[in-house]
Parts: C-alpha cells; structure tokens; sequence
C-alpha cells in the first residue's frame, strides 16, 4: 500500500514538472496543474498516515492536511470542466464564493475535537468511523461538483465530435474512479479505510498521464472533429492569446512540407522566420494579430508563396466564446486554381481584343483600297487631260490660226480638270480622315464634338466598299436634324455602327439585291440611331446572351466580340443602351 501511495506521488511530481515546461500558458494548464497540487497533497499526507503509529503521531492531524486535497478538489474539477467547455473564461469575485464550504468544512474539521460535527468517531478504517452532522453538508457540495464538472466535459465531447473524444473520457474515467469508490465507502456501502480514496487517485494519475502523453490532452482536439477538419481543402492554423500556435489541420502541413513539430506550440513570429523564402512582413502580421483581439473586422490579403507556387487569400479573425476572446484563426484559401483561370481568360480575351482588332483593320484595309482607288483613277484621268490640253497649248502658241477665243477654251477646259483634280483629292482627304480615325480609335480614346452629318459622312465612307460588294443598298432615314451636336468619341460611335451594319449585311447570307434601313430619330432628348434588316433573325439562344457575353452565330468566322465590345462601349462611353428586336427569319 505504500508502495502505491508513493508511486503515486512520483506520478503527480512528474505529471506537473512536465505540463510546467510546456510553453503553454492557457487557463487549462493552470487549472490542471492546480488538479494535481490538490492530488499530490491529498496523496502525500494518507502516505503519512501510515506512518502515523512508528511516528507516534494521531492519524487524524495527518488527515488535516490531506483534506485540504480533499475539499479543494471538487471545485479544481468543477474549474477543469467549465474551462474545458469555454476554453477560457475571467474569473470574478462570484466564484470566490465556490470556496466558502470547503473553507467552512476544514475550519469545522480541524475543530473537530470541540464540536464533533465532522467525525463523532474517527478511525482509518472508514467502517468504524462514526460521521458528524455537518459531514452530509460536505459530501453534498463535493460531489455536486464533482458531477458539474465531469457533465461538462461529457457535453462538451459529445457537442463537438458526437462521440467522446479519447482525451475525454481518460480525464473522466480518472475523476470516476474515485468519486465511486468514496461514495461507495462514504455511505458504507464496501469496508475500506480511508488509504483507499489516494490509492483509487492512482488510477486517476495513469489515467491523466496517458491523456497527456499518448493524446495530448492540453490539445483538447475531439478525434472526430480533427478528422473533418484534415480533410478541409484550406489550411488553417489557429494563435492563442500570446500568439502562439495551438492547432492546425494537416492540409497546412501538406501544403508548405512541414512536420507537427515543427509547428505546434512555436511562436507565429519564430515559425514565419522559418519562411524566409515567402517574404512576409512580419511587424505589420504581429500588429493585424493585435488589432484582431479588440476587432470584429476580418481581415483579409492576397499573398503568392513562390516555395511552393500556389496564390492564398488569407483571412484573420477572432475566435470568441461568449463574447471573450480566446484566439486568433488564420485561414489560408489556395485560390492558385482561380489566379490561373483568371489568366487564361485575360490571354484569351486580349487573343479575340486583337483577332478583332486586325480583323477592324483588314476591313479598313478593304474599305481604303476600294474608295481610294476610283479617285486616283479619276485624277490620273485628270492629269491626262491636263497633259494633252498643255501639248495642244504649246503647238497653239505658234499657230497663226488660233486666236484669242481658242486659248480661253483651253484654258477653260484645264480648270475644268483641276476642279475635277480638287473634288477627287477632297474626298480622298475625308476617306483618310475616317480611316485614319478608325484606326486611332483601337488603341485611343479620345472625346469631341461632332454633327450627325458628320457621323453619316463617315459611316458612308467607311461601308461603301462592304455593300457595294454584298450588292445591299443602305437608305439612311434622317428624321431629325443632322446638324445637331453629339459630344464623344465619334470613332467609337462609328465602330458601333458599322458593326452592326455589318451583322445586318452578313444577316442575309449572301442573297444580293436586298436593303438595310439606316434611322436618326429623337426621343424626348435622346438620339435613337436604329439598323434594321429584313434576313434571318436571331435564334431564341443567342437572344438571351447576345449583350451579356460573348456569342455568335458565325461559327468559327465570328468571335462575339464585336456586340459585347459594342455594348459595352455605348454603355461606357455614351450613357447609352443598346436594344433589338428580333423575329426569326423575318430580320430585326
């Protein structure tokens, strides 16, 4: 029996000098290290007592002190369990008054000799002791307590891992085993002597070490709710109030190649020492942790991980239970899959932005070719005519023959020609002016002023070549002043209108002789610009999308891209909407 009451000393003594080197520092440690203080003097002073005939001491002055343990001990338990429910909780005044009975009933023991209202008989051997009154008050409020505390931790396994963790049910199996065997022997129920009450807190101590060292019961991490959390896509680690690392699921440890231990219980600044490599600032992350503890804000930033090549969005917050703060989670989103996706789109989109861009200048190109050519043909003609009217001129100077009438009609004729020469040349300027406009509007942005006249102007010039040669006659219907001032880029406007025009000429499939009805109407104090055809129409699934993404009917001639870039300029650039209305093979 010695032996046991002293293996269990040893146990304690080892039990606490290993908790009191963990770097922890939560309430759970304190008040388990608390648990076991009371353990070790309840088990230290029964290991006297028998020991009390060779000392010739009373057995009952050792029972004195051994009591301390055994009236503390109740609310230490009571403690552990709201702790353990609550991580942390702040201790008030209120809960001084938890100590008043076992105060009350140490005073009342230790004056036993005056009263008896503890022990009438005294005797080791729990069968010959005789109880006093006040002993029912005692055995009451402890184990009252005892069975709050241990109902908290049960509750609180059951609540998170919907069935009991591991770590719990060692700390209750150990808090059991010597409540039973008390009451049992309090009510005398099974003969024992009092050396029994510290030898069952042996089983408590092998229960708490194998809690501690084979599933770290400090952790207090439900299996169940572990394994849900290691199976999480994002990685998490979560601070205690020194900022100190106290959990984390393994996908943060798959993620960066890092060991439990070289994570667990390190200090957040000394583990991001360890990522050198990740560039991260470490004062400004120590001061979010700190705003964090009086903040209800999330915080939240991009960061890229070169080591392992992945882009995170983490988010910091508090973790509070009943509005008190307990610790800090910081959740890192691998949103490396979304970065990458988003830079394929940008690389396709600026691949169409330039399909059609050239695809702008090729008709352009077109459009260049075609008006300028007839032009230069006609002031090469010109200066034909001007060539042999200047030989006829100079054969005249000596001819006899030719009067004064003759030379005003050649030189009638020679500024008939040049008035010819200037027409030409003035509509090439304009074809250059709407040409080169065009082309400064695909990589500029630049706003002005300009008529409807104008606009037309340029619209005609730049079609001209694509009808003519689609043999589609364009009526523009001008219900309205064409001198009215419009304020814009008059380029991005004539863009989208020879995009439409386009679609509506390419909306007849090749069938020639047909029309295109170019309108200018006001309404109320908007311009209404409207391109109607009379071809195929619009299927139903391209009516839904046409303005909201990219979409055509053109199959792999066609991007989409000219409606949306069109919607979206007008919208941006204008203030303006773009509508249609269209009926199946009846044109819009």
């Amino acid at each position: 029996m010695n032996i046991l009451l002293f293996l269990s000393c040893i146990l304690i003594i080892i039990l606490y000098f290993y908790i009191l080197k963990n770097k922890k520092n939560e309430q759970l440690k304190k008040i388990f290290l608390i648990n076991l203080i009371l353990l070790f003097i309840l088990c230290f002073f029964v290991l006297l007592t028998t020991f009390s005939n060779t000392l010739n001491i009373n057995p009952i002055y050792f029972d004195y002190f051994s009591y301390i343990g055994g009236c503390f001990l109740p609310v230490s338990v009571f403690f552990t369990g709201l702790i353990f429910e609550n991580t942390k909780i702040n201790f008030s005044k209120k809960h001084l008054l938890l100590l008043v009975v076992p105060i009350i009933s140490l005073l009342v023991l230790w004056t036993n000799d005056y009263h008896h209202l503890f022990y009438e008989i005294y005797s080791t051997n729990l069968n010959n002791t005789t109880h006093g009154p006040y002993i029912f008050v005692h055995y009451i409020y402890s184990y009252t307590l005892l069975f709050l505390g241990i109902f908290r931790l049960l509750r609180f396994s059951i609540k998170n891992s919907g069935f009991f963790s591991k770590q719990s049910l060692l700390i209750v199996l150990g808090i059991s085993i010597p409540i039973v065997i008390n009451i049992l022997g309090s009510f005398k129920l099974l003969p024992m002597t009092i050396y029994v009450t510290p030898l069952s807190f042996t089983a408590t101590v092998i229960c708490f070490a194998l809690a501690i060292f084979k599933f770290d019961f400090l952790k207090i991490t439900p299996i169940a709710l572990q394994k849900i959390v290691d199976r999480i896509s994002d990685s998490y680690i979560v601070l205690n109030e020194n900022n100190v690392v106290t959990d984390f699921n393994e996908t943060f440890l798959t993620t960066f190649n890092v060991k439990s231990n070289d994570v667990r219980n390190k200090d957040i600044a000394d583990l991001i020492q360890g990522f050198n490599e990740h560039n991260i600032n470490i004062d400004s992350l120590l001061i979010t942790l700190d705003k964090i503890k009086s903040s209800n804000d999330t915080f939240h930033f991009e960061k890229h991980f070169e080591s392992v090549n992945k882009y995170f969005n983490i988010e910091i917050n508090d973790i509070k239970s009943n509005s008190k703060y307990v610790g800090t989670l910081i959740l890192l989103k691998d949103i490396t899959q979304h970065i990458e996706d988003m830079n394929t789109i940008k690389e396709n989109q600026d691949l169409l932005v330039e399909k059609e861009r050239l695809a702008s200048l090729g008709q352009l190109v077109g459009g260049i070719a075609h008006n300028l050519k007839t032009p230069i043909m006609s002031i090469a003609g010109a200066a034909e005519g001007l060539t042999d009217l200047v030989k006829e001129y100079d054969y005249s100077i000596e001819d006899p023959e030719v009067n004064f009438q003759d030379h005003h009609e050649i030189a009638h004729d020679m500024s008939e020609w040049i008035e010819k020469i200037k027409t030409h040349t003035s509509y090439m300027s304009d074809i250059i002016t709407a040409v080169k406009g065009q082309a400064v509007t695909l990589n500029e942005d630049e706003e002005d002023s300009f008529t409807i006249n104008e606009l037309v102007k340029r619209i005609n010039i730049l079609m001209k070549h694509e009808l003519k040669n689609a043999l589609i006659d364009m009526k523009v219907n001008m219900n309205i002043d064409d001198m009215i001032s419009l304020h814009g880029n008059v380029n991005s406007l004539v863009q989208v209108i020879n995009n439409i025009i386009s679609n509506a000429i390419q909306a007849y499939n090749g069938e020639t002789n047909k029309s295109i009805d170019l309108s200018f109407n006001k309404n109320n104090n908007n311009l209404v610009i409207s391109v109607q055809d009379y071809g195929c129409g619009m299927p139903i699934e391209v009516k839904d999308k046409l303005f909201k993404e990219m979409i055509t009917t053109k199959g792999k001639n066609g991007t989409g891209l000219g409606m949306f870039m069109s919607y979206s300029t007008i919208r941006g650039h204008f203030s303006g909407d773009i509508t249609f209305d269209s009926t199946l093979r009846k044109g819009y």
